[in-house]
């Protein structure tokens, strides 16, 4: 083994994966015991058992559809990733690298763009990716660093991209909280992941990545590769079962794709024409709208779209169970006064103002998300819960409520990079155990976070506050 994979960091990344395999629960514990804590925590200054219960139960179904879009967010993602013609794509791309640390590399910065346009696209067309490389016989590629790199679009900046959920969120009165609709208004994309500073800030990250690719990339005489993991040959491609029946002759024909797909296609063409293009695309409904349509055509056969369809639903039933506890959360953080007559959120949010600054409100901000992102593996269901406080914060500390959004999302990605539970669907892919890439991450970790810290303190400087838009 190369040395360098041997160093205290990777040690020490071995131990953190396989304590968090063999002690952390699912993460629909932590939900339901941030449930516990917040009504006990309402309890304790004096909030009425009835104000508590009926916010808990009045919160529990009021986020069904913010839900149903991030559920679809990676079904879009899946059914997409994983068409033919995609899969086709995929080969190609695997033509390009001439060694195998270029291959890691190459392999970084794809997942890192498609996780641009969707976190749940960029696992599983990351996943083929390093897959299809691992076919080439005249390539030796470290597919433990591989598998690393192909993470790093989830792993670093998947939520400063389209599919944040927290900026969708904010820039979608009809799927926001009433209580965090009152304290931030509508934040377009123009506030948030469209700022030049949240750009620049994307741009850093994607080249330091792939910077720490480079140079912890195994030389090839110390590669293990694919087969040494007994995964050399690459899972082949679905394919259709033969019909059995006559009735099933549509599920075999392109004609209900290609028709639906019109439809949808010129639906997509009259957003898009009667509004900006950053407005139609916030807009999670038409980005959803998007993705199931061309995965609709790019499949041909209805068959085929939803056997796909069929394949991605398990990955959203964390998504499913866990996004109306957060919404129980915040309702409990938003309506359920003391005895004072303050609410939970108005007590953090008193709280953050105390510790921090304007100045140095995204370093605090961001330091905390990070840390709670770490137990609590939420996608970014875990706004839900901190929005209703850290924003009120950010008004009254006069911080500009756009960046304390994209502070969250920057923040957001960090624990990804050592928490198993969002490797799991490349892991699927890919044959492997969290614990054969983790040291790899765990070294982007360590170079991530004060470079996170850092960017959102310093570009912070450069922003003035807005107050509250409203719908």
């Amino acid at each position: 083994m190369n040395a360098r994979q041997d160093g205290w960091m990777a040690r020490a990344a071995l131990r953190s994966a396989a304590w968090a395999e063999r002690w952390f629960p699912d993460a629909w514990v932590f939900a339901a015991l941030g449930v516990l804590v917040v009504a006990l925590a309402a309890f304790a200054f004096g909030a009425t058992p009835a104000a508590t219960v009926t916010a808990f139960g009045d919160g529990f179904w009021s986020l069904i559809p913010f839900t149903m879009q991030m559920a679809f967010v990676v079904i879009g993602g899946y059914v997409l990733a994983t068409a033919p013609v995609v899969a086709r794509f995929i080969d190609v791309l695997a033509r390009a690298p001439r060694t195998g640390r270029g291959a890691i590399v190459y392999i970084a910065l794809v997942s890192m763009l498609a996780s641009l346009l969707s976190w749940g696209f960029s696992l599983v067309f990351g996943g083929l990716l390093v897959r299809a490389l691992a076919r080439r016989t005249d390539l030796r590629m470290d597919y433990r660093a591989a598998g690393a790199a192909a993470y790093l679009g989830l792993g670093a900046i998947w939520a400063m991209g389209l599919s944040s959920s927290a900026a969708q969120l904010q820039a979608n009165p009809a799927s926001m909280p009433p209580g965090l609709l009152a304290i931030t208004g509508v934040l377009p994309f123009s506030q948030t992941i469209f700022l030049w500073q949240s750009i620049v800030l994307t741009a850093v990250l994607i080249v330091v990545s792939l910077l720490v690719c480079w140079y912890t990339a195994p030389s090839d005489a110390n590669a293990r590769t694919a087969s040494d993991f007994d995964v050399s040959e690459a899972p082949a491609a679905p394919t259709l079962p033969p019909r059995t029946r006559p009735g099933e002759w549509l599920e075999y024909s392109p004609l209900l794709a290609l028709a639906i797909g019109l439809l949808g296609l010129g639906w997509l063409g009259h957003e898009f024409a009667s509004k900006p293009a950053v407005t139609a695309i916030a807009n999670l409904n038409t980005y959803n709208f998007l993705f199931l349509t061309l995965g609709i055509l790019l499949h041909w056969r209805p068959r085929s779209f939803l056997d796909a369809v069929s394949r991605a639903v398990p990955s959203t039933s964390g998504v499913l169970i866990q996004f109306p506890l957060y919404g129980g959360i915040a309702a409990l953080l938003t309506h359920v006064p003391g005895s004072d007559g303050a609410t939970l959120a108005h007590r953090l949010s008193h709280l953050f103002v105390q510790v921090a600054g304007q100045e140095s409100f995204p370093a605090v901000m961001g330091a905390y998300s990070a840390v709670l992102g770490f137990f609590v593996p939420s996608g970014g269901g875990k706004w839900l819960v901190e929005a209703p406080y850290v924003m009120q914060a950010a008004n009254d500390l006069h911080v500009h409520l756009g960046w304390a959004v994209q502070v969250y999302n920057a923040a957001e990605a960090l624990p990804n990079l050592i928490n198993p539970f969002w490797m799991l669907p490349l892991l699927g892919v890919l044959g492997l155990k969290a614990r054969d890439v983790v040291g790899y991450t765990f070294v982007q970790l360590v170079v991530h976070v004060p470079l996170v810290l850092g960017l959102l303190w310093l570009l912070g400087l450069t922003l003035s506050y807005v107050p509250p838009v409203m719908p």
